[in-house]
């Protein structure tokens, strides 16, 4: 529409353009003369400069900035060859620069396809609005966030979407937590390619039939980064390669997690603990909320929870874990709050600009001495019970100092020993940063910042950008000691908290520790993991949290899941007991309810309830070794851990679109029942030989949709042929399971020859399986682990074997070693299964059959 469009003659023209070998260059003029009839911040700067970068045969970059004046650019950094290593001769991409109006054109060179296409009358480039559209090669593209989804591939049909973190629940169309201004796009033939804006001001998007893609953000430079893949997967790995590979968790981290806003004590949390045990559920760390302290302020142990440093303590020797809470806002109301002070000599806080005022929001902490009515409305409630707050700049280093110290104190209270904390993890909540209060105590004061001339659509829109957190004026300090607005940075903010907590855990616990956080930026992922927000007790919500995995795949952040069994609301039976069974595959699982509601922990039903969810996470339990490899992939390779279908079938165009079913990596199909009253599931199986797990049988179709039977006890998951699962027998803890045996599932494809590598890193000696006719080899290809719980292989089953085998042997190095194993052969289900085996991790090994 003609809101969209600039007329041609009054477009950007091009010069002075250069191709040389590593990349192009061009200079950029606004063609109109009277920029009088424009508002300063909104007139287009009359000279642009362009810059294309080839960095490698799939990467390149085209940056478009004012090279007459310094303008903000965004300081992540990315990892990129110092010089470009792309060549003329293997390059996947060719780049022309087009005029009249001026547009870059990147071109497929295999193919010829055009992925991406700016030569449209849109491109404009001011001091506080910047526009630059698009044509796309086809309908399909994913990503873009944080915001919820109804889909995975998204609606190309006149949709805006912003971006700009802000405390806000999951809901249509309104931007949440997180800003990842990425997107992949795929194209007719199935040829991949990804797009990285590296952006940090607030931002829209709107998708257009064409299909075409308006950007409009309203400050900083263009600075775009594309991958060519061209497989799905290749692009999410070329892309971390890009911001950093996702974080390796601790194996424990894999374990099944409890939480919940409004524990009343310790002894509740205590009791839950015991009441698991009992119920013998799997089950690895407890969390606290701001419950455990004093007033919600930071770094403070409630008397309600003087029991929790000894709680954690028993927890951990029974090979438990503890996480906590830290919010970044700090009361200022206090006269004895050390964190404050600290953070007062430090110079830590945000301020006014140009002052030695500080900013104060309204966040959590209550002032002292008030007894709070939760009754009353929560508007009342901020303005009589909650305290001033200041926020940390996590850019100073001054800050990082700080933030180090009051941290190291919880965890080993110099005044008190027996107050010590002993997390092993830390959950970093409300770093959008939030706020109660809309800017600021008594407001804002910068009133173009806050309404700048182009608000993005966001929700709330006529608030402006200060709602829900503090002004955009604030000044925050640069590590090269550079002043920058928060209008700029403020999509920075939990990004810039991330690391830092990351690297003061590690040092105190000695180990590798996880970080939680809510707000995330392009590179997070190489620090944390990501929960998706305070979701509701609702069926409409489970389809959306794969969704919502399925992005933060593409984004770099592997470490992803929802609040099971809803956070808002209470939840009920059924919605439970399916959420449950879902979120035993979320890589990051974790059973969290807010305050008010009802419990929804596993032990707070029945007995049948808590049979489902023990079966459940049995299974969990029990994949771990495999999950913990997809999450060694991912950290090395930047693999996806949650995949969804098209990634592995891409060639078949049904997999685009669907977002109710998904992967783990390529082996593991997980069809889950996301409806109310469902009994069965209609689940798509891609074109791959595919073995009922709970069953080993062959399925016997493929490439079709089916009705799976789904009882409420039951998750259709599925092993695709031509992989090896490699499984543990579950316990409690992944603690507990640390010496016990090994056990492999083998799925035949139908050629009855696999080649893998999917059991590598369940410890660092890496090691291979290969299977050809009647032979199963086992090989160690890296060698540098001593494993002090000496872990065998102690069965092996091979799926879909159309014969019988009587008689095996076992050679180790070649040579025939004796084996006291069992063989037997189920001809129905055409499953050879071999117990009884002692095959020590780290030795190479070939099992023959006949």
């Amino acid at each position: 529409p003609f809101c969209h469009h600039t007329s041609p003659d009054t477009a950007y023209s091009v010069a002075d353009v250069k191709y040389t070998s590593s990349g192009v260059t061009a200079n950029l003029t606004f063609g109109q003369s009277n920029l009088k009839a424009y508002e300063k911040s909104t007139a287009p700067i009359s000279t642009l400069r362009l810059e294309v970068k080839y960095h490698s045969d799939h990467l390149l970059q085209f940056k478009i900035y004012d090279y007459a004046n310094e303008r903000y650019e965004v300081p992540v950094p990315l990892d990129l060859p110092e010089t470009p290593e792309s060549s003329v001769e293997s390059r996947l991409y060719d780049v022309t620069v087009q005029d009249k109006p001026f547009g870059l054109q990147v071109r497929r060179r295999s193919t010829g396809t055009v992925v991406w296409d700016s030569q449209l009358p849109t491109f404009t480039f001011s001091d506080m609005f910047i526009q630059i559209s698009t044509r796309l090669p086809s309908q399909y593209l994913y990503g873009f966030g944080e915001t919820e989804h109804t889909t995975f591939r998204r609606d190309m049909n006149w949709h805006t979407w912003g971006m700009f973190s802000r405390d806000q629940p999951p809901g249509y169309k309104l931007n949440s937590y997180g800003f990842q201004p990425f997107y992949m796009g795929l194209e007719e033939d199935g040829n991949a390619h990804g797009v990285l804006l590296l952006n940090s001001n607030a931002m829209d998007v709107t998708f257009q039939p064409t299909p075409a893609l308006t950007y409009r953000t309203t400050g900083g430079i263009l600075d775009f980064y594309m991958v060519l893949g061209p497989t799905p997967e290749l692009v999410v790995q070329e892309y971390t390669a890009l911001v950093g590979r996702p974080v390796m968790p601790p194996y424990w981290a894999l374990g099944f997690q409890l939480c919940r806003y409004g524990y009343e004590n310790d002894t509740e949390i205590a009791n839950l603990v015991e009441d698991m045990k009992r119920a013998r559920i799997p089950y690895d760390v407890q969390y606290a909320d701001i419950d455990y302290m004093v007033r919600q302020l930071d770094f403070t142990l409630s008397p309600r929870f003087a029991g929790l440093p000894a709680l954690i303590n028993n927890m951990q020797e029974e090979g438990m874990r503890f996480i906590l809470i830290l919010d970044p806002a700090i009361s200022g109301n206090e006269t004895d709050y050390p964190a404050f002070q600290r953070g007062l000599e430090k110079d830590v806080f945000i301020k006014w600009p140009n002052t030695n005022d500080i900013i104060y929001a309204k966040v959590w902490p209550d002032l002292p001495n008030v007894e709070v009515n939760d009754t009353l409305d929560w508007e009342i409630q901020v303005e009589i019970y909650r305290a001033y707050a200041a926020l940390p700049d996590f850019f100073r280093s001054s800050t990082i100092e700080w933030w180090a110290r009051e941290i190291t104190e919880v965890y080993s209270n110099p005044y008190n020993t027996s107050q010590s904390l002993k997390f092993d993890g830390l959950w970093i909540d409300m770093n959008e940063p939030a706020s109660f209060v809309n800017g600021a105590v008594g407001g804002c004061r910068n009133q173009e910042l806050n309404f700048p001339p182009y608000v993005p659509q966001l929700g709330s829109r006529s608030d402006g950008l200060s709602f829900k957190t503090i002004c955009m004026e604030g000044q925050q300090i640069l590590p090269d000691g550079s002043p920058v607005s928060h209008y700029n940075v403020h999509n920075l903010y939990g990004w810039s908290q991330t690391k830092p907590t990351l690297d003061i855990l590690r040092n105190l616990t000695k180990e590798r520790g996880i970080v939680v956080t809510r707000s995330t930026y392009p590179s997070s992922g190489k620090w944390s993991g990501h929960w998706l927000g305070d979701n509701t007790a609702a069926w409409n919500q489970l389809d959306k949290s794969i969704i919502g995995m399925m992005e933060f795949s593409l984004f770099g952040i592997s470490y992803t899941g929802a609040d099971i069994c809803g956070f808002f609301l209470d939840s009920e039976y059924e919605l439970c007991a399916r959420w449950m069974e879902l979120g035993a595959f979320y890589p990051y699982s974790r059973n969290h309810n807010g305050k008010g509601a009802k419990r929804q922990d596993p032990v707070a039903w029945n007995s049948t309830f808590e049979d489902i969810s023990r079966n459940v996470l049995n299974i969990r339990y029990a994949l771990l070794p495999y999950l913990y490899t997809l999450m060694y992939e991912a950290s090395a390779h930047g693999s996806t851990v949650v995949r969804p279908l098209l990634h592995e079938f891409v060639e078949d165009k049904t997999t685009w679109e669907i977002h109710r079913q998904f992967l783990w990596g390529p082996a593991l199909l997980i069809s889950p029942v996301l409806e109310q009253g469902a009994v069965a599931v209609n689940a798509y199986l891609p074109n791959a030989r595919w073995y009922d797990y709970h069953t080993d049988e062959y399925i016997g179709f493929r490439g079709q949709f089916r009705n799976l039977p789904s009882p409420l006890e039951h998750i259709n998951l599925h092993i695709r042929g031509g992989y090896i699962l490699a499984q543990q027998s579950p316990a409690n803890t992944t603690f507990y399971r640390r010496d016990i045996s090994l056990l492999g599932a083998v799925a035949l494809n139908w050629k009855e020859e696999i080649v893998i590598r999917h059991w590598e890193e369940i410890l660092p000696d890496e090691g291979g399986e290969a299977l050809g006719q009647n032979v199963l080899e086992i090989k160690v290809l890296h060698r540098g682990y001593v494993d002090p719980n000496n872990l065998k292989f102690t069965q092996i089953k091979i799926l879909g074997l159309p014969s019988k085998a009587e008689q095996v042997t076992v050679l180790q190095d070649g040579e025939t070693i004796p084996s006291s194993h069992v063989v037997s052969y189920d001809s129905q289900k055409q499953v050879l299964a071999i117990t009884g085996l002692e095959l020590e991790l780290g030795r190479n090994y070939t099992l023959r059959w006949s």
